[in-house]
């Protein structure tokens, strides 16, 4: 029976390096995928990993049906063994929806990768989708770390190294950008004191005030 696996976690953790291998892998026993990206970190029609790693892919466009895509693709005597979705979260329900349909009707794998949540920790209506419709959600085991050492579970947008939590939910960008916009993923206790690592230095060159009210000291 062929699946819907959501593979999420949070920046930084390996989901695009995990999508390349698993293309590697199937190709190189002979198969052939269709790889779907949104909004890559190496442009349009990019699917590419932090390591330096990069392949070709459709860029899904706002109100593209990728199941009408494939369809099309597969009628035209192209093949897809398995389909790959990358930036998931960038993706529309309905799109969700019709990746599902891919692996029902078709029977054919897909595999998605995607971060849950956004900058505010609020999930990413794609995401929230796969989360609904999945067959399994895999965490990458791969853990991303914040500044203090601890495991990073929420994503962080900063402008200028400091955490922002107002914007537009999709601003493409990347971590360790601390002159522009970029994002840092951080430890829950850091994300809800809004605490980057560059905060955190700043924080740490100013001498300790205990938070103790004059009043209450006499």
């Amino acid at each position: 029976m062929s699946e819907l696996v959501f593979f999420s976690g949070t920046m930084d953790c390996g989901k695009s390096t995990l999508a390349l291998q698993i293309e590697h892998n199937r190709s190189a026993r002979g198969l052939q995928g269709m790889i779907f990206t949104r909004d890559d970190r190496a442009g349009e029609g990019k699917l590419s990993s932090r390591l330096g790693l990069v392949t070709d892919a459709v860029e899904v466009e706002d109100d593209q049906d990728v199941y009408a895509y494939l369809v099309d693709h597969l009628s035209q005597g192209g093949r897809a063994d398995y389909v790959i979705a990358d930036e998931a979260q960038f993706l529309a329900p309905e799109q969700i929806d019709q990746l599902a349909r891919v692996v029902d009707d078709l029977d054919i794998d897909v595999f998605a990768f995607g971060i849950t949540t956004d900058f505010r920790s609020k999930l990413f209506p794609g995401s929230q989708r796969l989360v609904e419709l999945a067959d399994r959600v895999e965490v990458l085991q791969v853990e991303a770390l914040c500044w203090c050492g601890a495991r990073a579970t929420h994503n962080a947008r900063t402008i200028g190294g400091r955490m922002v939590v107002e914007g537009a939910q999709v601003v493409v960008g990347d971590v360790n950008q601390p002159e522009d916009i970029g994002y840092e993923v951080l430890c829950r206790r850091h994300h809800r004191r809004r605490m980057t690592a560059a905060s955190a230095r700043a924080g740490a060159l100013s001498p300790d005030v205990l938070p103790v009210d004059a009043v209450a000291r006499r």
